[in-house]
């Protein structure tokens, strides 16, 4: 399937959103959350993902990345997205899930699609755009933060967890980010 973004520059900086299929609400849940920050921190560690700036919200993920030399970021994110999908179906069949149609929907949507063998958690894609101007970056930086404030899930962007905010604002945060000037 072709997609209008792409990742055209193997050496540039993108912003790019990963969405829950019908953006459901999944990472409300803890358990659920910690599959994503695990695997960001395992794909920095072992495949090549450099992380300037992340935001985890419940039903999406925003990130400012690129990729070391010799690596290339699509199959990053291409072999991110499948592992956490597998990862989170599993997770969410074992724990004490109370809205269990949120399995159902995504085996259902998973059924309808032959390339797609158990369940469809990520919506196909993941819309990177290309930071080419500082001014475009520090706005997409900016978005980042305030989108939990803006979600009503904080007052301050440093206070929300699942973000690269408190790394910015001097703290330590869930996961190393490089910061950007």
């Amino acid at each position: 399937m072709g997609f209008k973004y792409q990742i055209t520059d193997k050496e540039g900086l993108y912003f790019i959103t990963i969405t829950v299929v019908d953006w459901i609400d999944v990472f409300t849940r803890r358990e659920l959350a910690e599959i994503v920050i695990e695997s960001i921190s395992y794909c920095q560690r072992h495949k090549g993902l450099i992380l300037y700036a992340w935001c985890l919200m419940p039903s999406h993920l925003h990130l400012i990345v690129s990729a070391t030399q010799n690596k290339n970021l699509s199959d990053i994110i291409r072999d991110f997205k499948k592992y956490t999908s597998k990862q989170i179906v599993s997770e969410i069949s074992k724990i004490n899930e109370s809205r269990e149609w949120m399995l159902n929907k995504f085996k259902f949507l998973g059924s309808i699609n032959p390339k797609i063998t158990l369940a469809k958690f990520w919506q196909d894609g993941y819309h990177p755009i290309f930071l080419e101007t500082n001014a475009f970056l520090e706005q997409k930086l900016n978005y980042i933060h305030e989108n939990p404030v803006e979600s009503g899930l904080v007052n301050e962007p440093q206070y929300y967890n699942y973000s690269s905010a408190i790394n910015y604002a001097g703290g330590v945060g869930l996961l190393e980010v490089f910061f950007l000037e």
